[in-house]
């Protein structure tokens, strides 16, 4: 399964605002520039990590971004549940015209695979992910 870029950059940007120091703001353009990506597109996925109440976005002067939730309460698995289209074959949506869709062994093997792939995200936080917080501070040029 590949991720797309919009649950790519929210991971990158959930890194950044775990491992920023938070008696600064933390904006979009600064993250996006550390990880040379689009500032557009990272704005897009901050608005949607705001409306799923995962991150916390202050309008105005001294205004930025920051975590709504503390690292260990932001589960990996959930997170990309909500980014993801989790529709990996057509019989997994609600309009499969699929004809063999009732007897098929490879949808029950493909919804085998990806409970397996959620299994394991599942048993991440975004804490275990910036457990080497001073590393990825020196990779990102974060003081």
């Amino acid at each position: 399964m590949q991720l797309t870029t919009h649950s790519d950059y929210a991971m990158r940007l959930l890194i950044y605002l775990a491992i920023h120091p938070q008696d600064k703001p933390a904006t979009v353009k600064d993250a996006a520039e550390r990880y040379s990506v689009s500032t557009n597109h990272l704005a897009k996925v901050a608005q949607r990590l705001v409306q799923e109440k995962i991150v916390i976005s202050q309008r105005g002067r001294g205004g930025g971004l920051k975590l709504a939730l503390a690292p260990e309460m932001i589960n990996i698995g959930q997170l990309i549940r909500k980014t993801e289209n989790l529709e990996l074959l057509e019989c997994f949506g609600d309009n499969c015209e699929c004809s063999i869709a009732s007897v098929c062994i490879l949808y029950s093997a493909m919804r085998k695979a990806q409970k397996a792939f959620f299994d394991v995200l599942d048993e991440y936080t975004l804490a275990d992910v910036v457990k080497n917080k001073h590393r990825l501070k020196q990779s990102l040029n974060v003081a």
